[in-house]
Order: C-alpha cells, then sequence, then structure tokens
C-alpha cells in the first residue's frame, strides 16, 4: 500500500489514478471540503480515506512508500503559524517515520524556493547551495526551510529513508485542478474566460525591460510530473533533491495562444495591472535545469506547451457537464 497525503487535490490526485490504475493499493491523506473536490477521485479505486490529522493512523496502516503532496499552497497566505504547521512540521514528522520503518519518502518542494531566480535554478542539495536561495513569500518560505532541514540531517548523518526524493514542481497545469479556484494554473483561467466570450486577460508587465505577457514560466504538464513520481517509486535506489519542470522557459502570451489555438478560436488578449499583493512577490522567469534528473536516469522528453495545453483542453471539453 502507498501513502499519499494531498490525494484528493491536484497533483495527488493524478498521481493516485496513475497508481490505482497500475493495480496500486493507495490510502489518501486529505480533505475534501464541501465543494467538488471529490471529483478529483472519479478515477481511483481507494484503500482509504482519512483526514489530514489522521497522520498516525495513516501510517499504522504500514505503508511501503510515502508520497507526501499535501501542503498550504496558496502564495499569499499570511498564517505563518499553520504554514509552518502543515509544510514544514508535518513531512519532518513522515521524514522521521519513513527513516525508521525503512521506507521511500518521495515529497513535493517548490519552485517558489528559487524566489526571484537572480540565484539561478539549479537544483542542489548541499547546504551551502540552498542556502543561497531567497524565496518571496511564505509558501515558498516553508518549502524551502524543509529542503534545508533535509540537507542539514543529510550532512550530519542522522537517519533517513532508504529513499527520499524532493520534487521542485514548476508550473504545474492539467486535470483536476477545477478546485483550486485562484491558485489553478493559468490555463484554466484563459479557457474559461474564453469560453466565457470575454478576451484572455494578462497581468502587464511592472518591469520596463519585460513587455506585457512576456514573463515567463516553466510551464509543466502534471503527466509529467506524475510520470517522474511513478519512475522514482520503480527505482529505489535513485535519491535526491530534483526540479520537476519541462525545462523550457514560454512566456503567457504563448501559453494563452495555445489556449485560443486549441479551442480553434481567434486571439483576444488584454492586460490588467499587477495585482497589489503580487507586486514585489511575482516570479518573472523560471525554467528548470533538468539535467540532474536525466542523470539519474529518467529518460522521458518532456510535453511540449502546445501539446500539454491541447490534451487538457480536450479533456476539459470531455468532463463539462
Amino acid at each position: 500500500m502507498i501513502l499519499v497525503t494531498g490525494g484528493a487535490g491536484f497533483i495527488g490526485s493524478n498521481l493516485v489514478a496513475a497508481l490505482t490504475a497500475r493495480g496500486e493499493e493507495v490510502v489518501i491523506l486529505d480533505e475534501l471540503g464541501e465543494g467538488e473536490k471529490w471529483r478529483n477521485l472519479d478515477d481511483a479505486v481507494l484503500a482509504g480515506l482519512l483526514p489530514p490529522h489522521a497522520v498516525d493512523a495513516a501510517l499504522a496502516m504500514r505503508p511501503r512508500a510515502v508520497v507526501h503532496l499535501g501542503a498550504i499552497s496558496a502564495t499569499t497566505v499570511r498564517d505563518g503559524d499553520l504554514v509552518a504547521a502543515t509544510n514544514f512540521t508535518l513531512p519532518l514528522k513522515l521524514w522521521d517515520w519513513c527513516a525508521a520503518q525503512g521506507v521511500p519518502f518521495i515529497y513535493a518542494s517548490s519552485a517558489a524556493t528559487y524566489g526571484d531566480g537572480e540565484d539561478g535554478f539549479e537544483d542542489g542539495e548541499t547546504p551551502e547551495e540552498l542556502a543561497r536561495l531567497k524565496p518571496l513569500n511564505l509558501y515558498g518560505w516553508s518549502k524551502h526551510a524543509f529542503d534545508r532541514r533535509v540537507a542539514q540531517m543529510l550532512q550530519l548523518g542522522r537517519p533517513k529513508p532508504p529513499q527520499w526524493a524532493g520534487l521542485k514542481f514548476f508550473n504545474v497545469y492539467g486535470p483536476r485542478e477545477g478546485h483550486k479556484g485562484r491558485m489553478a494554473s493559468v490555463v484554466l483561467h484563459k479557457y474559461r474566460e474564453i469560453l466565457s466570450g470575454e478576451p484572455a486577460r494578462l497581468f502587464a508587465s511592472d518591469r520596463a525591460e519585460i513587455a506585457d505577457g512576456m514573463q515567463s514560466r516553466d510551464f509543466v504538464s502534471v503527466g509529467d510530473c506524475v510520470s517522474v513520481m511513478l519512475w522514482l517509486l520503480d527505482h529505489p535506489e535513485v535519491s535526491g533533491l530534483f526540479n520537476c519542470g519541462s525545462g523550457t522557459a514560454r512566456s503567457f502570451l504563448d501559453l494563452t495562444r495555445a489556449v485560443f489555438t486549441a479551442l480553434e478560436l481567434p486571439e483576444r488578449i488584454e492586460f490588467t495591472p499587477m495585482p497589489e499583493d503580487l507586486r514585489g512577490k511575482y516570479q518573472y522567469f523560471t525554467e528548470a535545469p533538468m539535467a540532474k534528473l536525466k542523470q539519474a536516469g529518467y529518460p522521458a522528453p518532456p510535453t511540449t506547451l502546445e501539446d500539454g495545453v491541447a490534451d487538457y483542453v480536450r479533456w476539459l471539453k470531455a468532463s463539462a457537464p
């Protein structure tokens, strides 16, 4: 049995669907709430579904691997104590349990740990390499704090799981993210805007050297992220902190045009001012160097932005009520 925290969420539910499709027994630690999040689990055959506070009960079921994807991921959350408890203290507990029981541990880090990218996006994992990074928000800090503690424990020779892998997810898009609201991918927001008859709206640049719409991110298909996690579970000899992206930065204009193309509609794009709560906390460029994961043996090529958006738009159309 495999335990997946955050298994009803965006990346988690896609992983759970893939695991159960290949016959794995999966227990989820997550909350469904009062919305439509439960629909993310339509394709899964579950061995258990427990609330987030039932960590001890989930571990008592003796999973053969733990994939920790549960987190408070909104970059605008201000409750530092809640974020620290969820994004730092809980994964430390899971690490310690996996180390003591000899169980592989895979966890979600984030590209938010890189801050504005001025120190690059290399997925170094030593304390010295990590110390250079400066996250821009509380969420990024919490993920970075855990990465740094892992590096410190390894340096001190503390007990560790037989396999451990942290994944720095970049800008993930794809099926089963509808419950995320404002934090859903730009692909989903542009899809909904365009279908409503409105122009696609993008944030204007507040940097003179960057044109409107040319802010660039490493957009990665959730299917590619799942592929990486499945590969890690199948290769327990591989450990480390790895970027998980496409390896290529693309502009928000590129992404929006890909949505229009997938919908076979003419382009209508407008620009709106950057929201105040994002000013100074907005990444203008991200790109994931993927050499480290490839050198570890991961073989699959990335999905192109155009192909990934087209696949996602087809899924959204097929899933529409």
